[in-house]
């Protein structure tokens, strides 16, 4: 499983009872509800730290979604917003984003389970502190209708450069909301696949227990991978295709300059390569690691946050280069 699943994320979506939803919040209840989740997870077994997104520079508020700690809406505005981050970033608690509440649990790998009992773990914490606005027939009361019920959002990180090389993915996408499911771009919705990385996730929150919604996502993905490993099988035995993966590799270890979106391509390939054990060089892991080191946020952030597209470019070909020596 390992070779197409890059990661699982369960996300949960919750609103106090006392307070408007965030669209009509005020700036010192937003305030006073970051202060309300920090004071509730004093009870929990993780240790948090609180991070203000008016305290931290854009870069490093980008660098948090290219990490998928956060998502694109949530740095959309700064004040009355903030982050919980676990002590290893697995678990974080977006508040006052488009709920007062959005807690997510990222683990590596197929595991939607494990980051479930996590997820369930810390939203019981908060419950015991907190008054979640609950209605008995629609359950948990989101901003958004889409998300009532049990709130919650399941997705799998998935890498099918096979499906996509061969132009079956998106006919897969368009045909998976009548399974309930969803497929998005590397960072979640409103976003498009690069990389040939993409995210399934459940849509039906309202009459579904989570059981219910994970066992689905399992199954539809499980039957994705099936028919992503069947088609790199057909792929690979092409001449021309183990040409592009090699090409790629040697690409990396020498270009002097590479902007994002042909990194992107280029790792994807060498991970492919990588998977089918057509190359021998850094693990599927240590390239989803670098993947996220080489995003244009991630690099100003440690590298200089005045720096050029083209310096940006540089830099990113010399880490490529230093990495797949």
């Amino acid at each position: 499983m390992s070779e197409a699943v890059v990661s699982t994320r369960i996300r949960l979506a919750r609103n106090l009872k006392e307070y408007p939803f965030p669209i009509r919040l005020g700036a010192d209840q937003a305030r006073e509800i970051v202060d309300r989740v920090g004071e509730a997870l004093k009870d929990s077994e993780l240790k948090f730290h609180r991070v203000d997104l008016d305290a931290i520079p854009e870069t490093i508020r980008v660098s948090m979604i290219e990490r998928h700690l956060v998502s694109p809406d949530f740095i959309s505005q700064k004040e009355g917003r903030a982050v919980y981050l676990s002590d290893d970033n697995t678990v974080s608690i977006m508040v006052n984003e488009e709920d007062h509440i959005r807690l997510q649990v990222i683990r590596d790998g197929f595991e939607l389970n494990e980051a479930f009992a996590v997820a369930d773990k810390v939203d019981n914490i908060l419950s015991k502190k907190l008054n979640f606005a609950f209605h008995e027939r629609l359950g948990y009361l989101t901003q958004c209708p889409t998300n009532l019920g049990t709130g919650m959002r399941a997705s799998v990180m998935l890498h099918l450069p096979a499906l996509e090389m061969s132009g079956v993915v998106n006919r897969i996408g368009a045909n998976l909301s009548k399974l309930g499911l969803t497929m998005r771009g590397l960072y979640g919705e409103s976003t498009k696949p690069t990389g040939a990385f993409f995210q399934l996730s459940n849509q039906v929150t309202l009459g579904i227990s989570e059981k219910a919604a994970i066992e689905n996502l399992q199954n539809i993905t499980t039957q994705l991978i099936a028919q992503e490993m069947r088609t790199r099988e057909n792929l690979l035995n092409d001449i021309e295709i183990q040409d592009r993966i090699h090409r790629a590799l040697g690409t990396l270890k020498s270009a002097l300059l590479m902007d994002h979106s042909e990194a992107m391509r280029l790792l994807s390939l060498v991970r492919l390569g990588v998977s089918e054990k057509k190359l021998e060089t850094l693990s599927a892991d240590s390239i989803d690691k670098l993947i996220v080191e080489i995003q244009p946020a991630s690099i100003m952030t440690r590298y200089g946050e005045d720096m050029s597209p083209r310096e940006r470019d540089q830099k990113r070909a010399e880490i490529l280069r230093a990495r797949f020596e």
